[in-house]
């Protein structure tokens, strides 16, 4: 369908949210003459969220901002079972303690992108615990698995894959595609919800709830879903060099998180701006049309947008500062990533190659020594071109911290305790 006629759908085209729909006209329309409850589950497999799960809490903010009502679905229940949806292998299963802590975790991120209340068009966040724990098994087969094809199942990619690489799927994880056809037709019936959106992976298990809500006799639902990310590059999105970009600012402070998306490669600042933004689309389209040295304004655009909604715009901006005076003017931030070392390790004298390691800017010394045989190692903004050198309390700066950079973009201060 070319043009949507809703607000909430002819954004998610216009910006790139959507991969498919089940349903163009039939859901366009349904935007278009009611306010929308939708959901989107999450998975609490870690006790944060990471950066390629944002865009689907941008498509509930825009969902809420369009004056509809979006709901967050904790996985509660079905997170001990775990997703297998192209996985290779089973997932560790976690205890109900680990699932509540890692819920209580992932919570923190969306008041920041949606505003809950009691209101019609207030954002809710729900678990499925509450519904799946107290089933019952053998009515639940009764009234639910009958309406399941073992055949049909077999034939979704995301089962076809794990057992193409003769992985054992497990009658466990089989479990979860009927668990959640079973929660969208449940969030039918206690919340009105029409709509599951998630990522395109996702397809089989939402169009599975489709199919069980009209064999249960729930009005018409609906599937949509977005493409799964990654970099020109080909990068998973939310994955760094360093490890996962997580959302909770104790497990990645607002100046790495913005760093992340400043280091976002040319050919996707103007993709990333509509996705992850709510910047107008004319002021995208300027962005993304700058050049040279100057697209790496657009980049600075993009970091501090994102950043400012998710740790507010006093941290994304004072993000900017510091990337300004480190770069710029090569000051030293206090606001920079900071380690702490042992002071007793520097009374003695330690290596620069282990300083690095400990530092977490190198994985081992080869590493470190093949970085300063390519001349991207500086100490208090000195190069550093023997990997032999010794670092010690007379390097500590005024301020009593030691500075350690890896090319022009990786900043740490050392702090000796």
């Amino acid at each position: 369908m070319s043009a949507f006629k809703s607000d909430f759908l002819r954004i998610m085209s216009e910006r790139g949210f959507i991969q498919q729909t089940s349903d163009d006209a039939g859901l366009d329309k349904l935007f278009a003459t009611e306010t929308v409850t939708a959901y989107i589950g999450f998975d609490p497999t870690a006790s944060s969220l990471h950066a390629g799960g944002l865009i689907q809490i941008m498509m509930l903010h825009w969902m809420q901002k369009t004056g509809h009502r979006p709901m967050a679905l904790m996985g509660g229940g079905t997170g001990m079972v775990g997703d297998p949806s192209f996985k290779d292998e089973a997932r560790k299963l976690m205890t109900p303690q680990t699932i509540q802590a890692n819920i209580d975790g992932i919570k923190k991120v969306f008041s920041n992108y949606l505003t809950f209340g009691e209101g019609p068009r207030d954002a809710l966040m729900v678990n499925n615990a509450d519904w799946l724990l107290p089933l019952n098994y053998l009515e639940f087969l009764r009234d639910v698995g009958q309406h399941f094809s073992v055949n049909r199942m077999l034939s979704f990619d995301s089962v076809k894959q794990r057992l193409d690489r003769e992985q054992s799927l497990s009658f466990l994880e089989f479990n979860y595609m009927i668990l959640q056809a079973y929660d969208f037709v449940e969030l039918n019936r206690r919340y009105g919800v029409r709509l599951q959106m998630g990522g395109s992976d996702q397809w089989g298990n939402i169009v599975n709830g489709i199919d069980l809500g009209h064999r249960l006799g729930t009005p018409q639902l609906y599937a949509l879903t977005s493409p799964l990310l990654t970099t020109s590059s080909g990068a998973k999105m939310g994955k760094s060099l360093n490890g996962a970009v997580w959302l909770n600012a104790d497990m990645l402070s607002p100046y790495e998180f913005w760093q992340y998306w400043r280091n976002t490669e040319d050919a996707d600042v103007e993709r990333f701006l509509k996705l992850y933004t709510t910047l107008p689309l004319d002021e995208i389209t300027r962005l993304g049309k700058l050049g040279g040295a100057e697209i790496n304004d657009a980049k600075k655009v993009l970091a501090t947008e994102v950043t400012a909604m998710l740790h507010g715009r006093d941290a994304a901006e004072q993000a900017a500062e510091t990337a300004r005076k480190t770069f710029e003017e090569g000051a030293l931030a206090e606001s920079l990533p900071t380690v702490d070392l042992d002071r007793s390790a520097l009374e003695a004298g330690t290596g620069i190659l282990s300083l690095f390691v400990s530092a977490g800017l190198a994985a081992s010394n080869g590493e470190a020594r093949r970085h300063i045989q390519g001349g991207g190692v500086r100490l208090n903004d000195q190069n550093i071109a023997d990997e032999r050198r010794m670092v010690t309390l007379a390097d500590l700066t005024s301020e009593g911290v030691l500075k350690l950079s890896l090319g022009k973009k990786k900043h740490i201060l050392v702090r000796p305790k």
